[in-house]
């Protein structure tokens, strides 16, 4: 299969334009984090300075690797289902641009932002645990390894719910229900992060290595599979 990625870039500058003019579906990708950040800081500020060694076998900032795997459902659930609400989806289905190249450009148009957000969030979580905790906690808390499992899996979490976002929004005529069913669907790989969190399934080297392999497997599958639901017609005709 051979792409043509002006087509792909096409779509890219098309969608960050949307965004532009439309902030509250980029906005209500930020308020989400922040909120969710609450009770971790909130968990971490109020250690005493006494738990400090305690900490340094735990992997709290894990937590915030549930930011990536939730929030760029709500920009991708909107890519098919909000176009389609519009009316702008299908003079753009009957230009000679094929399912693929429509779709991945949809996809890295919603990873920009989700990247932006995601790290942003994460750095203003451990700006404030600096400030914020006791003595020793932040040290303990902020470990080198949690760091680089935050820089590599964001952006493969981040793809994965993408995919689920755009194949709910392939299927789906509203983009609210879309991504009320996108959140839903990307609630399993938090549950996970939220596990290894909370040291009921333990981090290890080979589980990062495979997490990372089974993560890029499900993104390129995720692609495939949401071009071969992405029926063409009959979102062009609006038959269910």
């Amino acid at each position: 299969m051979t792409l043509s990625w002006r087509r792909v870039k096409g779509i890219v500058r098309k969608e960050l334009a949307e965004y532009r003019r439309n902030r509250s579906i980029v906005s209500s990708m930020a308020v989400l984090p922040l909120i969710f950040m609450i009770q971790p800081l909130i968990a971490v500020v109020r250690l005493g300075s006494g738990v400090s060694g305690r900490l340094a076998d735990e992997h709290v900032l894990v937590f915030m690797l549930a930011v990536p795997a939730l929030v760029p459902v709500i920009v991708a659930a909107y890519a098919v289902a909000g176009e389609r609400q519009q009316g702008t989806l299908e003079p753009m289905l009957t230009t000679p641009i094929r399912r693929e190249e429509f779709l991945l450009g949809k996809a890295v148009a919603a990873l920009i932002p989700s990247l932006m957000i995601a790290y942003a969030v994460y750095a203003l979580f451990l700006a404030l645990v600096v400030v914020l905790a006791q003595p020793g906690v932040a040290s303990a808390v902020i470990q080198v390894p949690d760091l680089v499992a935050q820089l590599l899996f964001t952006p493969l979490l981040a793809i994965w719910s993408i995919w689920v976002g755009i194949g709910v929004s392939t299927r789906s005529s509203d983009a609210r229900v879309a991504q009320q069913l996108g959140m839903l669907a990307s609630v399993p790989p938090v549950i996970v992060v939220v596990l290894i969190a909370i040291d009921v399934i333990p981090a290890s080297l080979a589980l990062a290595v495979g997490a990372a392999a089974l993560l890029l497997v499900l993104d390129v599958a995720g692609w495939r599979l949401v071009s071969r639901l992405f029926d063409r017609e009959r979102l062009i005709t609006g038959s269910r």
